[in-house]
């Protein structure tokens, strides 16, 4: 098992450079098909994302790309909301759990899919404080709660409603998991609901393909990169369905 993990671990580090997620999106899906539970599932994916997010974020910010400011409050309400999901998760049916992530995914792509495109160097929006600070609660409590990291929600809230460009977005939201995922994983100790072993090897592995990933996505045109967003979705959703009912 050990040496199927490895290459699945670099390969989420990666879509979460990328993507700017969690890695959960996709890690969940893949874990429950190579026969583990869902909720080992989620927890090996939220250990995953601590390393890769928080890596990923120190590149980002290294290279500019990622905005603390709105970044920090949203991420707040994540920690927050993170925590308490952290707790919610041991309460919930798997088949609850699967349909909530389907539904996640379903209107991530819808959201995404209907949002402009703004040139890197466009002027983002502002919102009230405490209405951001109130999003990445909601955010935290869903997205730790179904394992992911949240920035499959809170992207394309900031490209739509914020205005931010992609890459920008992108460097956000996994900014964004930093909070969610180190609050989700510290609930999780407290529970002793974590697979450690499994999560250790998927966690280390992911610090290479982050690095990659996020080379990759400071290279790509904007406009492909929002399209590879949007497939991205898609295998995620087509493979939860498999899973699902077949």
């Amino acid at each position: 098992m050990m040496m199927e993990l490895i290459p699945v671990g670099v390969l989420i580090g990666a879509m979460s450079g990328f993507f700017g997620i969690g890695g959960g999106t996709i890690l969940v899906p893949v874990l429950l098909a190579m026969g583990f539970s869902t909720k080992d599932a989620i927890g090996i994916s939220i250990m995953q994302m601590v390393f890769s997010s928080i890596y990923g974020s120190y590149l980002n910010h290294k290279k500019g790309s990622l905005i603390l400011g709105e970044g920090i409050l949203v991420g707040l309400g994540g920690f927050i909301g993170g925590f308490i999901g952290g707790y919610v998760t041991q309460f919930i049916a798997d088949r609850v759990l699967e349909f909530l992530f389907l539904a996640l995914l379903l209107f991530a792509l819808f959201r995404l899919f209907f949002s402009k495109q703004h040139e890197d160097d466009a002027q983002t929006r502002s919102i009230n404080r405490a209405l951001l600070f109130l999003i990445g609660v909601v955010i935290g409590i869903f997205a730790i709660t179904l394992g992911v990291g949240g920035s499959i929600v809170l992207t394309p809230i900031l490209v739509g409603l914020l205005h931010y460009p992609i890459k920008k977005a992108v460097s956000a939201g996994l900014f964004f998991v930093v909070f969610s995922s180190v609050a989700g994983m510290s609930s999780r100790l407290v529970t002793g609901t974590i697979d450690f072993e499994n999560g250790l090897i998927i966690a280390i592995a992911s610090l290479v393909g982050v690095w990659g990933g996020i080379w990759l996505k400071d290279h790509v045109h904007s406009t492909h990169h929002k399209i590879a967003l949007l497939v991205m979705y898609v295998i995620a959703i087509a493979i939860l369905v498999d899973k699902m009912w077949f």
